[in-house]
C-alpha cells in the first residue's frame, strides 16, 4: 500500500486515530524528541509536535511520501533491528500498532537500548486480540485497513519480552471501546466506561509504557538534599541532624521553618551553627503557608542530584533514608514513596480513622495511576532533581491545587510516566509536638483531589 492509499484509510478511520492521538498526546509532552518505529506516512509523528522527530519504516514508498509530506522531520527506510545505526537517543520511542508485524520482537526490544537515554520512555500500542473477529470482519467489508498476518501477542507476552530485554514496564492499560463515531455515545464509552474495571479488559488497544535499565550512572556519583519542613518541631531538630545518615558523595540538610508558635526557628539556627563543621546545613523561613509551599521552597534551594522529604516529626526514622536513596540511585524506581501500611505501627502512631482513609486512597490512586501506591500520605518521598524540574515544567497541567505537596508530586510524577516504587517503613509515634493534620477538613480536600485526578489522569 502506497502513501496516498494509506492516507485515505486514515481519513476513513479518522475517529479511531483521533482517540489514539488523544492518548499519545497526553502521554508524550509536546516538543519532546520522538522516534517512531513503523511510522508509515508520518501522520502520527507529525501530530505529536516533536522538537525533533525521526521516523523509520521498512516500506521505502511510505518513507518517500512521509519525507515529502513532513520535510521538517527525518525519515529512514530501516528495519527496527538496525536501530543502532541511528547513533542518537530520544525522549520518547513510539511503536504504535507495529510490533505485531516484527519477525523477532525480542531482537527489536534489545536494540531499543541503543536509542535510549536514562529518561527515555517507550510507548507501545497494539490491538487487543479479543477484537480479532470484529477487526477481521471490518477488514473484509472495507471498514479497516488491510494488514498482514499479525503475531499472536497478549500483554503478558509483551511484558515478558520487555523484561528479558532489560526494559522495565512502568504502566499498562487499555483504551477505546467505540472506534466509530456516534455522537455522545462514543465520548461516554471512550472517556469513562473503558476506564472502569472489567470494561477495561475490552478496550480496543492496549498500551504499555516502559523504560530502559541501561546507561545508569553509579550510585556513588549522586549527591543528596534532604528537605525538612518544620512547624512547631523544636524538640526534634538536633536529633534529625545527628541521625540523618550520609548518602552518596554528599548530603545536605535543608530546614524550612513555617509559622511556628514555639522556638523552632531559633533552634534550627542554633543547631545549624553547632554542626556547621560536621554537616552541610541550610535553613530558611517560608513566606507562604502549608507543607506543599515549604517543600517547594526547599526543593528550590537544593543542590543535590536526589531530593528527599523528611517530616520533622520523625515518625519516619531518618535512619530509613538510605533505603530510599538506594532505590532511586540504582534505578529501581524514579518516584520513591514511603508506605506506613505494611509493618505494625507503634501505639498511637496513626489513629483508626486516618488508617481507614489511607487505605481507601491507596486503592483509589493505584487504580487512577495504573501504578501501585499503597500510602499516598506518607511524608517521605524521593525523586531526582532532574525529574522534579521536568515536573515543574509540566505543573500547569494540574495547576496549584495541593497545600500538602504530596499530590503535586504524585500526580506530576504519574504524568511524566516515572516508575513508582514503595519502601515499607516502621511508622513511629511522635515524641514531641502535635500533628498538623485536621482529619475531617483535609480528608474532604483529599476526596476532592481524587475526583480532580480522575478527570486529569484517568478519564482522558
Amino acid at each position: 500500500m502506497n502513501g496516498p492509499q494509506r492516507v485515505r484509510w486514515i481519513q476513513r478511520n479518522q475517529y479511531y486515530y483521533t482517540c489514539l492521538l488523544d492518548f499519545l498526546n497526553h502521554t508524550i509532552p509536546q516538543q519532546s524528541s520522538v522516534l517512531e518505529i513503523g511510522c508509515g506516512t508520518g501522520y502520527v509523528l507529525d501530530k505529536l509536535l516533536p522538537s525533533r522527530g525521526v521516523g523509520i519504516d521498512i516500506n521505502p514508498e511510505l518513507i518517500e511520501y512521509a519525507q515529502q509530506a513532513y520535510p521538517q522531520y527525518t525519515f529512514h527506510t530501516l528495519d527496527a533491528k538496525q536501530l543502532d545505526t541511528l547513533e542518537d537517543t530520544f525522549d520518547y520511542i513510539v511503536l504504535s500498532d507495529t510490533i505485531g508485524s516484527f519477525d523477532d520482537v525480542q531482537h527489536v526490544f534489545g536494540k531499543l537500548h541503543t536509542v535510549c537515554h536514562p529518561g527515555t520512555r517507550i510507548v507501545i500500542t497494539y490491538k487487543n486480540f479479543l477484537w480479532t473477529p470484529a477487526l477481521n470482519l471490518a477488514e473484509k467489508v472495507g471498514l479497516k485497513m488491510p494488514e498482514q498476518r499479525q503475531n499472536w501477542l497478549d500483554k503478558s507476552d509483551i511484558t515478558n519480552l520487555l523484561d528479558i530485554a532489560s526494559l522495565d514496564v512502568v504502566r499498562t492499560g487499555r483504551k477505546v471501546l467505540m472506534p466509530r463515531y456516534v455522537p455522545l455515545f462514543s465520548w461516554l464509552m471512550n472517556r469513562y466506561v473503558v476506564n472502569l474495571p472489567l470494561f477495561n479488559q475490552l478496550g480496543l488497544f492496549t498500551f504499555i509504557v516502559a523504560r530502559s535499565m541501561h546507561n545508569l550512572k553509579p550510585a556513588s556519583e549522586y549527591s543528596v538534599s534532604v528537605i525538612v519542613p518544620a512547624r512547631n518541631e523544636k524538640g526534634n531538630i538536633e536529633d534529625i541532624v545527628r541521625r540523618t545518615p550520609h548518602m552518596g558523595r554528599h548530603t545536605e540538610l535543608i530546614f524550612v521553618e513555617g509559622n511556628s508558635t514555639d522556638d523552632t526557628w531559633s533552634e534550627i539556627q542554633r543547631i545549624t551553627q553547632k554542626y556547621a563543621q560536621e554537616r552541610d546545613i541550610k535553613c530558611v523561613q517560608q513566606e507562604g503557608k502549608g507543607k506543599g509551599d515549604a517543600v517547594r521552597k526547599g526543593f528550590g534551594m537544593a543542590t543535590g542530584d536526589i531530593l528527599m522529604i523528611l517530616d520533622a516529626d520523625m515518625t519516619v526514622p531518618p535512619e530509613d533514608l538510605p533505603k530510599f536513596f538506594e532505590a532511586v540511585a540504582n534505578g529501581k524506581g524514579e518516584y520513591i514513596n514511603g508506605t506506613r501500611l505494611v509493618y505494625p505501627m507503634e501505639k498511637e502512631a496513626m489513629r483508626t480513622l486516618n488508617l481507614i482513609g489511607n487505605k481507601f486512597f491507596s486503592i483509589a490512586f493505584s487504580w487512577i495511576l495504573n501504578q501501585r501506591i499503597k500510602d499516598t500520605l506518607c511524608g517521605t518521598k524521593v525523586l531526582t532533581k532532574e525529574n522534579y524540574e521536568r515536573l515543574i515544567a509540566n505543573r500547569s497541567y494540574f495547576g496549584d491545587f495541593d497545600p500538602f505537596g504530596d499530590f503535586d508530586l504524585i500526580f506530576g510524577s504519574a504524568k511524566l510516566n516515572l516508575k513508582f516504587v514503595e519502601i515499607p517503613i516502621r511508622y513511629r509515634a511522635r515524641t514531641y509536638g502535635e500533628t498538623n493534620i485536621s482529619r475531617f477538613k483535609h480528608g474532604w480536600l483529599l476526596i476532592k483531589m481524587t475526583f480532580f485526578a480522575l478527570n486529569k489522569i484517568k478519564f482522558i
